[in-house]
């Protein structure tokens, strides 16, 4: 039997096979790269030039917060207030981050240029694959993939946008969102984790057409703090309950 980097089996070792990774891998690439064309498309549309709108896929490269900050800006938003809105979209990688970090065990030298391709898509890869090698393949790949059909598609997207004409008209600024979630629905798995989920939904949209565009999505991070806050109440007084009972 032979082993993988770090000790662990390879896809030869009752592993999945190597095949199997990469196309799973390119699978998801390419399904969601293709999408870099809404946001190219919507960018364009939301007032961005051309070098702007490529330059966010090049550098932040990170769907949900790229169309945060683009849709903010296109409804008027302050540029802070955006900005700000599409930085606590993406923290999340930062979380992902420290889970690959782990898993993948890359020397010191690759995890600066690795770090870029921390996303939603490369972890859900990832975190599927049963073995070290199997992880490394499916990151590699699926970052790679992405990676490039991303921004080539955002820059076609953004030099069609004038041939489409009004791209609200069209709807493309939703596939970024639909994308998220989609990839987001399958992890919501707790019932913390639902009610989260939930009530951030209730506060951004409730929150819409009272507050300046970009703040709603900043409000609705309040629902992580207290979703646990009411989990922790209850779990606390649980145990009163029964005490009760048992007098």
């Amino acid at each position: 039997m032979r082993a993988g980097t770090g000790g662990e089996p390879d896809s030869d070792a009752g592993g999945k096979p190597d095949s199997a990774v990469v196309r799973d891998a390119l699978g998801v690439g390419v399904a969601v790269g293709l999408s870099g064309f809404a946001f190219g498309v919507t960018s364009a549309g939301g007032g961005l030039t051309l070098l702007q709108t490529c330059a966010l896929s090049l550098l932040v490269f990170t769907g949900a917060s790229q169309f945060a900050l683009v849709g903010a800006l296109a409804a008027g938003g302050n540029p802070l207030t955006a900005a700000a809105g599409a930085f606590f979209l993406g923290v999340r990688n930062t979380f992902y981050g420290l889970r690959l970090s782990q898993l993948l065990a890359l020397p010191r030298a690759v995890r600066p240029f690795a770090a870029q391709w921390v996303i939603d898509e490369t972890t859900a890869v990832t975190l599927a694959q049963p073995t070290r090698r199997a992880a490394r393949i499916g990151f590699t790949v699926t970052g790679l993939t992405l990676y490039l059909l991303w921004n080539l598609t955002t820059l076609l997207g953004a030099l069609g946008a004038k041939a489409i004409g009004d791209t609200d008209a069209w709807g493309l600024d939703a596939a970024g969102p639909a994308v998220f979630l989609a990839l987001l629905a399958p992890m919501l798995r707790t019932t913390i984790e639902r009610a989260v989920a939930a009530l951030a939904v209730l506060l951004g949209l409730g929150l819409l057409p009272v507050l300046p565009a970009g703040v709603p999505v900043l409000a609705a991070a309040l629902a992580a703090p207290i979703a646990l806050y009411v989990a922790g109440r209850r779990q606390t007084g649980a145990p009163n309950d029964a005490q009760e009972e048992d007098r």
